[in-house]
């Protein structure tokens, strides 16, 4: 059934505590799907909507479905909310293509949005509290930043997991800096704008990423303190930042793209999951590409582009190195470090930047691909042909 991206669109990513902290998630996420329908109004009828969201505390029932509805999706449309932790974005890809190769339709909206500013905290309360102090589980750290697994924070076992890499602060600072000097470059042009809708603010509109530092200098990195641990080398300027957004898009067949007369942004040919054996993130995007590639039986040479997810530097550094890649092909645009990571708001930003990109320079192969809680990783490799 040939499975294409047939349209794709984010929000500006708002900073931590930014512009987007008085918007709920799922508006955020409402802002997007609703220029989807924009776009493309046949896609307000459309299979199915699947989103990723991963900081679900106090939502309510299927988020998905809620979003759909206010952006103008039918009713009768099923709706699906998808928790992979920060894979969960390219799953939903991954589960439009299986439900179109099954016949179950040729139509479905994927991608996720997440807010971390707003992800609240909770409190088990439902037995009686007889006597001391309430206890609040803070969502954001328990439920999006924290290994199930391992049962610690992701940041302070990558931070460890750092030191079997060899991998100095030098060269995280020095990663972090050329991430934020092509965010910036990339900003300047134009060409992150070119995947954004503006979300109106009262009349003040917030129309680009809120969180790259056009004034970044390795010398300014250097100066930022461990974040995790008091000798550790990942700080607030060589991890992703946390955000609030969303990246939806559309999944179709390019059958069905003809007959609605609308140019796809690209192919979807394949993509491969990985787990284990440990939680550690660092070489996780660079298993979840290999083993890509022996499936589509295609080497590195092959491939255009990478996207690998700038959960830390480190992750990056480590998945070059086990690939025997340089930073050249790698995040061009800049990456979360520069961009911002809002969980389940990512994996299709990662895709739908790499389409882009792509585009632009008239054709190829891309990977786009993510580290994730618990130690997994994926990877989904996407195709704008140079006829196109």
């Amino acid at each position: 059934m040939n499975p294409v991206i047939l349209e794709g669109v984010r929000t500006p990513f708002g900073k931590w505590k930014g512009m987007l902290s008085n918007i709920e998630a799922k508006e955020i996420g409402t802002y997007a799907v609703r220029e989807l329908v924009n776009r493309v109004p046949e896609v307000a009828e459309a299979d199915g909507v699947l989103l990723a969201q991963v900081l679900q505390a106090g939502q309510g029932q299927n988020p998905a479905r809620k979003v759909a509805v206010d952006a103008g999706i039918s009713r009768l449309t099923p709706a699906i909310t998808l928790n992979n932790v920060c894979l969960a974005g390219l799953a939903t890809v991954a589960d439009a293509v299986r439900r179109i190769h099954f016949g179950e339709g040729n139509l479905y909206i994927t991608g996720g949005f997440d807010s971390m500013t707003n992800a609240p905290y909770t409190a088990s309360v439902r037995k009686e509290q007889s006597i001391g102090p309430l206890e609040l589980t803070d969502t954001l750290l328990h439920d999006g930043l924290w290994c199930a697994l391992s049962d610690e924070s992701m940041g302070l076992s990558t931070d460890r997991k750092n030191n079997d890499f060899l991998i100095t602060r030098d060269e995280q600072d020095t990663f972090a800096q050329l991430s934020q000097e092509r965010a910036s470059n990339a900003q300047r042009y134009g060409w992150l704008q070119e995947e954004i809708v503006p979300i109106d603010l009262n009349g003040n509109a917030l129309t680009e990423d809120e969180g790259v530092r056009h004034n970044s200098s390795i010398e300014k990195l250097a100066t930022l303190k461990p974040a995790f641990a008091k000798d550790g080398t990942i700080t607030a300027g060589n991890a992703s930042q946390m955000t609030d957004g969303a990246s939806v898009g559309i999944i179709s067949t390019e059958q069905k793209a003809e007959q609605l007369g609308k140019q796809p942004l690209a192919k979807i040919l394949g993509w491969a999951d990985v787990a284990g054996p440990d939680t550690s993130l660092h070489t996780k995007p660079a298993h979840a590409i290999q083993r890509l590639l022996e499936k589509q039986r295609l080497t590195l040479d092959d491939i255009d582009l990478f996207e690998i997810n700038e959960a830390f530097a480190s992750v990056v550094i480590a998945s070059c190195r086990e690939l025997g890649i340089g930073y050249e092909r790698v995040n061009v645009n800049g990456g979360a470090i520069a961009i911002g990571h809002p969980l389940g708001g990512t994996g299709f930003r990662l895709i739908l930047t790499l389409a882009k990109e792509l585009q632009r320079r008239g054709g190829g192969k891309g990977i786009a691909s993510l580290c994730g809680g618990g130690g997994q990783g994926m990877a989904v490799l996407i195709e704008v042909p140079k006829h196109w």
